[in-house]
């Protein structure tokens, strides 16, 4: 009979070594789906790696898509670090976009009602506090009244995405954009500067590299890091050293909804330029499995998001060539995830025999 046995230390190797071993076994397993469907699996990986990093055009387009999501995987990382688990970045991340498109688009197609140095920091910090208030609800429900907040987030991500279709057929509905349903475009004073010549990729990357190093530093070096930190290893024993708790759990979702807020401000004014309903192709979502890989390391957010982003861009690289679908990203994401958690156990566990004794 097989049990799990908690590891006096964790092993300090095995966690090292997770994020590559979950990598690895995924990539296994994606491989057999690739042959299934008919394609030489050496050529199919070597095309998704070409159109992810591959090229100049393709490593603007993966930093592109990897900026939403490295702030989305740092909301995720902050909140997981307390125990707080944060499922509704999706659901953050549109509010954000909506709250800034509100707010920057405040002007009458030939002026604005503040001057744009003024405005663009209100749209950020309307999308920040519109993500970090999302969260809040279900924050002190879980510190006041025990209810779980992976339902409660999780649910909200849908309620959400309502509210956003709702309002784009309605009162934010862009008059000129011919029926589709969208928000006004933000107008180009509002908007981030271009940060690679000929591609995509925005200053946008730049806030969201700070954010992770001001976030790592946050972690490692402040009193609320440690009380996060400590939360996080056992809430029982932090409540016992005098740590409120429930307080922490509150600044950690204020924290966690404002970075995913500031994902969907980001997007719209660096990317898209207004608010759609499949403006965001799981991104929250995505940063789940990015914090996960990246063992709730601020820093290793960044790499892992990149490499997740390069996997979704090459992915519609390798379908163009080969006859293997587009989801497969979806798949090699979805079972990067399980891999982790697996392996992130058996960091902390070990698979001990029993004999059946009787």
């Amino acid at each position: 009979m097989l049990r799990l046995e908690r590891r006096a230390v964790p092993s300090r190797r095995a966690q090292v070594a997770a994020p590559f071993a979950a990598v690895a076994f995924t990539l296994a397993v994606t491989s057999l789906l690739v042959a299934w469907a008919g394609a030489p699996v050496g050529k199919a990986y070597a095309l998704l790696l070409e159109g992810g990093f591959g090229s100049r055009f393709a490593w603007g387009e993966t930093l592109t898509r990897a900026t939403p999501l490295i702030l989305t995987g740092l909301a995720a990382a902050v909140a997981f670090k307390a125990r707080l688990y944060n499922i509704g970045a999706e659901g953050q991340l549109y509010l954000g976009a909506l709250a800034a498109v509100a707010v920057g688009g405040l002007h009458d197609g030939s002026g604005f009602a503040l001057a744009p140095w003024l405005l663009f920091p209100a749209m950020m910090l309307a999308a920040a506090a519109a993500g970090a208030l999302l969260l809040l609800g279900p924050a002190l429900a879980k510190s006041r009244l025990g209810v779980d907040e992976v339902v409660t987030t999780l649910l909200l991500n849908f309620i959400v995405l309502l509210f956003v279709s709702l309002v784009l057929d309605g009162p934010m509905k862009d008059p000129t954009a011919m029926g589709w349903p969208q928000s006004v475009a933000l107008q180009e004073p509002l908007q981030l500067a271009g940060l690679v010549e000929r591609s995509r990729v925005h200053t946008g990357l730049l806030w969201a590299l700070v954010l992770a190093v001001l976030l790592w530093a946050l972690l490692r070096f402040t009193t609320l890091g440690f009380e996060i930190r400590a939360v996080g290893a056992n809430a029982r024993a932090a409540a016992f050293a005098g740590m409120s708790v429930g307080w922490v759990t509150v600044k950690v979702a204020l924290l966690s909804g404002a970075l995913a807020g500031l994902a969907g401000a980001i997007e719209v004014a660096g990317r898209a330029g207004y608010v759609t309903l499949d403006m965001s192709p799981g991104y929250g979502y995505s940063g789940i499995v990015i914090a996960m890989l990246a063992a709730l390391n601020p820093l290793g957010v960044v790499g892992a998001a990149i490499f997740v982003a390069g996997i979704l861009v090459g992915a519609d690289s390798m379908s163009r060539a080969v006859t293997v679908p587009t989801y497969i990203a979806d798949v090699i994401v979805s079972v990067a995830l399980l891999a982790m958690l697996v392996a992130a156990m058996l960091a902390n566990y070990r698979v001990v025999w029993m004999r059946d004794v009787r």
